[in-house]
């Protein structure tokens, strides 16, 4: 066993969850594995607690000592709910977004918590095709509440249109915001400075742990931060080429091969 990796961070679609957005049994059996050695795993997404929860009920890590980082970092939460760190949008930031995408002429999504803002758009969202479990409200913009937490802003549309889009996002945005593809066709807005990094630093230090304990596995430019900070930077096989040039280790294999049991056994156990 390789004494070094204390905690494993894990991305989900693309990573942990194959094309049918389910946990592998290959896979289960290996994180319960490193659990049952003392490795912390930790789940590293862009989804609020609650649209997780029935993975973590498949992984059985709903105690008060299993933790997940989620809103990609602006959210640090032990699993049982409480949170040990939380970072968000003011109510300006989300207006300046929310003018950016009318521009571009893309969806606009205010997450707040288990809340879906769906914004009145040129072109309607897909989002609430993604994540069942969360609780969306088709609203004009000005009827978005002013006495809540914005946790982040997603463009769910076609791909395309998407990355033309992206393209054309002028460069002091992305010194004001982390902007980032997170699926084919999600694009995500995140506080500066927020990110999977950011919301791992904030755990480890709470659990006395240090970058190169950590092993993190990804697939997409949100997980771009995790896999370069980490002692152990994983890319999966179908990552993007960015991805898998700031990865320590490449598997060989894709999410849909069980590439995390792999590596968890291979540099692991």
């Amino acid at each position: 066993m390789n004494k070094e990796i204390k905690l494993i961070a894990l991305d989900l679609d693309g990573t942990l969850l194959n094309s049918s957005k389910e946990i592998s049994k290959e896979n289960r059996l290996a994180i319960n594995a490193a659990r049952q050695k003392g490795v912390q795993v930790v789940l590293t997404t862009g989804r609020p607690l609650i649209a997780i929860q029935p993975f973590l009920k498949t992984l059985e890590m709903l105690d008060f000592e299993d933790f997940s980082i989620t809103f990609n970092g602006g959210l640090v939460q032990r699993n049982t709910g409480q949170i040990l760190s939380k970072k968000s949008f003011s109510h300006d930031e989300i207006l300046e977004i929310k003018e950016l995408t009318s521009n571009l002429g893309i969806p606009c999504d205010v997450l707040s918590e288990e809340k879906v803002y769906m914004t009145k758009s040129k072109i309607d969202s897909q989002y609430d095709t993604l994540n069942k479990l969360l609780t969306f409200i088709k609203v004009d913009f000005d009827q978005v509440p002013l006495d809540v937490v914005y946790n982040k802003i997603v463009s769910c549309t076609e791909k395309e249109l998407l990355d033309a889009s992206l393209d054309k996002i002028p460069e002091s945005y992305f010194d004001q915001f982390e902007i980032f593809k997170t699926q084919a066709k999600l694009l995500e807005f995140m506080p500066k400075g927020i990110n999977k990094a950011y919301g791992l630093t904030q755990l480890i230090n709470q659990l006395n742990l240090k970058p190169e304990n950590v092993m993190a596995m990804g697939d997409e430019a949100n997980d771009l931060s995790m896999i370069s900070w980490a002692g152990y930077g994983v890319a999966m096989a179908n990552a993007v080429p960015a991805v898998k040039e700031e990865a320590r280790i490449i598997s060989d294999l894709t999410n849909d091969q069980h590439a995390v049991a792999h590596i968890i056994e291979k540099y692991v156990l």
